[in-house]
């Protein structure tokens, strides 16, 4: 039987369950607010969902330098307390009857500043908190807490919202964030050594060409740029797809989404038996492997045509592809030293970041140009090739985690 994971570890993975859940609630509740407090529409609503979507973009390497520079723990509390701030805000500005799109956008993007540092900063902190052999097992207790937080923040705040009001989703989500703060005050983070005085951008370059020249990162990274694509490709086409080809109705169509949530959950929970299992590279296959048998699924309802199948393929993008978030954070973090966990860590979230638009981008015009069913077919292409990418690297003939970088 395992050992338990260290004190200080339960308080970053309460802190980041609070953290996520007060995320998700928030995400889920602007739009509604928008919605029914002010009347927006999706124009709208889709400027409130890219300026909080500009933050991955525009700071995740700052952050990322921040990270390998000062205290780890110091980065997420500052990180969390600025979303912590602007959740009362916003909380004031309903209150106050004084809410307004551009309010929202600006309190928007500055919680989502927030996320982007404790993100950065979570991944990069967990090596100094657990032995390396108890990696995967933290870092699946962290993923398995923001599946939980993805699955029942929306339900959520949608039942807070239609119930108590608009206020008292923000009520909640400000203090979980609040209670995230205290939790992060509460732990022991080791000094770690001063960085030597270097030019920013130096720094950030260097980050950049590390994950760029390592035989794992790399096909790690090129593997999550084009899963993303992909799985905005078929976004981008399933709702449509889902009504008019299908013939699922609103209630149909919310099902088979939901069977994202209930996958990643179940992946959460598997992953520490499948790393046990088998050779870390088999281990690491398994996510790209599953997410083309979800894409296969789906392409398979151009033929059997049922809501059945729909979710199966939901179902299985939720939980093949949380084995892989799992496994190649913890190969990550065990092949980079930790003066630059910080930076890596940001460049891998900026480029999966910048996939997205372009996946949800490319998705609308093949749509438009040749139809819904041609999005599931590129995006099963796309899934194909992140599996190949992955299979054919260094990483397949992986029986254990390497020797951690010094």
């Amino acid at each position: 039987m395992p050992s338990p994971l260290p004190r200080s570890f339960s308080h970053l993975a309460w802190a980041n369950l609070a953290a996520q859940s007060a995320e998700q609630l928030s995400l889920a509740a602007v739009p509604l607010v928008a919605v029914l407090a002010l009347g927006a529409g999706p124009g709208e609503i889709g400027f409130l969902a890219a300026v909080q979507t500009l933050p991955f973009l525009l700071v995740s390497l700052p952050m990322g330098l921040l990270a390998d520079r000062m205290s780890r723990r110091r980065l997420m509390v500052w990180s969390e307390g600025l979303r912590a701030v602007s959740l009362l805000a916003l909380l004031g500005m309903v209150l106050s009857s004084t809410l307004g799109i551009g309010g929202l956008a600006v309190l928007g993007f500055l919680g989502a500043v927030g996320t982007v540092g404790f993100s950065v900063a979570a991944p990069a902190l967990v090596p100094a908190l657990v032995p390396r052999d108890a990696l995967a097992r933290a870092n699946g207790r962290l993923e398995l807490a923001r599946s939980a937080a993805f699955t029942a923040g929306p339900a959520l705040a949608g039942a807070l919202v239609a119930w108590a009001g608009a206020s008292s989703a923000f009520v909640l989500a400000a203090v979980l964030s609040v209670a995230a703060v205290g939790l992060l005050l509460r732990l022991n983070e080791a000094p770690r050594p001063a960085a030597p005085s270097r030019h920013p951008l130096r720094d950030v370059h260097d980050g950049a060409r590390f994950v760029w020249q390592h035989a794992f990162l790399r096909p790690m990274l090129m593997t999550g740029a084009v899963f993303n694509i992909s799985w905005f490709v078929l976004q981008a086409g399933y709702v449509p797809y889902a009504v008019r080809v299908l013939g699922l109705g609103a209630q149909a169509v919310g099902f088979t989404l939901a069977m994202y949530g209930a996958g990643m959950v179940v992946g959460a929970l598997l992953t520490s038996r499948v790393t046990a299992r088998l050779p870390f590279g088999r281990a690491i296959q398994v996510g790209p492997a599953v997410a083309v048998a979800a894409a296969a699924t789906m392409a398979a309802t151009l033929v059997v045509p049922t809501a059945s199948l729909a979710a199966l393929s939901f179902f299985l993008f939720g939980a093949g592809p949380m084995v892989w978030v799992i496994t190649s954070t913890t190969l990550r973090q065990s092949v980079t030293a930790s003066a630059m966990l910080g930076r890596v860590s940001a460049v891998f979230l900026t480029v999966n970041a910048g996939a997205r638009p372009v996946g949800a981008a490319l998705g609308g015009l093949v749509g438009a140009l040749w139809g819904e069913p041609a999005c599931l077919l590129l995006a099963l292409a796309g899934f194909m090739l992140q599996a190949a990418i992955i299979f054919g690297s260094r990483i397949a003939r992986l029986q254990q985690l390497p020797v951690p970088a010094a």
